[in-house]
């Protein structure tokens, strides 16, 4: 018997973990601009939904990555925040909730593989997010995201990821060492506006590496990001 559209979008909002007062709001998270293209009626796709989702997940990530790394600066973070919420990783995330069989696509997006595609999957994933936050609010879309998202934030290397080399580059020579690097100006050049340095950096191992920034502490992060690169046998 074929299942209608109300109860495919009850049982995904049990497999969400929440019941919605507005089962519209997650079709319309389910819904393509292919499949709109197709029909006649009031149907919206997730177009709206998915904006909204990226602001809401993006806020829910940044409060989390605030407190899980009280030392990291805004750029760090900000790449971690990347690193966490890209499409391959949306993607993923959609593709683990099961969401291509629910997804409501015009008839040659469907044929061409739409159900299994990044872009689509990702854009559904925040439509959904958006759709959880509309009809539960923040804490019910805060409490899904980070329960698809805690293994990774738990991640060791994301944590590795929001420190910068310079700090990485220190900490691991006090631990296998127990001293730190040491860094010296090699040259400068460049009028006063416009200066460039050349810093290098010596570990207590020996291992040397070379970097060159804007600022002294530009071309530091440089020759520490380079010093890493050669300690993970990376150049």
């Amino acid at each position: 018997m074929e299942v209608s559209r109300k109860e495919q979008l009850e049982e995904l909002s049990a497999t969400l973990g929440h019941e919605f007062g507005d089962l519209s709001l997650l079709d319309s998270a389910l819904t393509h601009r292919s499949y709109i293209h197709e029909v006649d009626g009031d149907a919206e796709d997730n177009e709206r939904l998915e904006l909204l989702g990226d602001a809401v997940l993006g806020l829910i990530i940044c409060e989390e990555l605030l407190q899980k790394f009280p030392e990291a600066s805004e750029g760090d973070l900000s790449k971690v925040r990347s690193r966490v919420v890209s499409e391959a990783v949306l993607a993923r995330q959609a593709s683990e909730l099961g969401l291509g069989p629910y997804l409501a696509l015009g008839k040659g997006e469907s044929e061409g593989g739409g159900r299994g595609r990044s872009s689509i999957l990702a854009d559904a994933f925040e439509a959904v997010v958006a759709a959880l936050y509309v009809d539960g609010g923040l804490e019910v879309a805060g409490r899904f995201v980070l329960s698809r998202f805690r293994k990774m934030l738990a991640d060791p290397n994301l944590a590795l990821a929001s420190r910068d080399p310079k700090t990485t580059l220190q900490e691991m020579s006090q631990e296998s060492h127990r001293e730190v690097p040491v860094y010296r100006v090699i040259s400068e050049d460049g009028p006063d506006h416009d200066k460039r340095f050349e810093i290098e950096v010596e570990m207590p191992g020996g291992l040397r590496a070379k970097g060159r920034g804007r600022s002294k502490k530009a071309a530091e992060q440089a020759a520490a990001r380079s010093a890493l690169a050669m300690l993970r046998g990376e150049q």
